[in-house]
């Protein structure tokens, strides 16, 4: 028997999930979903969250730390640098976690298994950095301030990699079956 990180929490995932997939079969059988934008809608819509406003606002984060933060420019829409980059990855988070829980719910719906797959470890392994870097800024105004404007540099990087690998294991899986 194979273990999973994800053992401990598949039961009530899988609760959650089949509450919506037969609203997803509902509208199958009614030809409202080409099986294109089932099989691959998931990863379209992520995939332009983080190739807009998880680059830009990794982009402006490092505007900031190059001493930047108060200029406005095109991506800040009228706000500062500073003001801009907690709203857009704020919203880059709140999309990621909802287009998680959608993309759990179209891949059960397409008949395959739910947290058993390298996409479903990037995942966890994205919203922990996600979640580690909304917090790091509550520190930045204390005596360790630029530790925590250090780490939180230099690991949102170290995010960003993290959701490209994600994206990339989800073309994996999209491509698996």
């Amino acid at each position: 028997m194979e273990m999973s990180i994800f053992d401990g929490v598949k039961a009530p995932v899988q609760s959650y999930v089949d509450i919506w997939t037969p609203m997803f079969h509902q509208a199958i059988d009614m030809g409202l979903v080409p099986d294109f934008l089932l099989h691959w809608g998931h990863g379209a819509a992520m995939g332009s969250v983080l190739l807009s406003m998880g680059l830009i606002g990794a982009y402006l984060g490092w505007q900031i730390r190059f001493g930047n933060g108060e200029d406005v420019n095109s991506f800040t829409l009228g706000d500062t640098i500073r003001k801009a980059h907690p709203k857009i990855m704020g919203g880059a988070f709140f999309f990621f976690l909802l287009g998680g829980q959608g993309g759990i719910v179209l891949l059960d719906t397409q008949g395959q298994s739910i947290l058993e797959s390298p996409h479903a470890v990037t995942a966890l392994i994205s919203v922990g950095l996600l979640g580690c870097q909304a917090v790091l800024p509550k520190l930045f105004a204390t005596e360790n301030g630029q530790l925590a404007r250090n780490a939180h540099a230099y690991l949102g990087s170290a995010t960003m990699v993290a959701l490209f690998a994600h994206l990339a294991t989800g073309i994996n899986l999209g491509n698996s079956f």
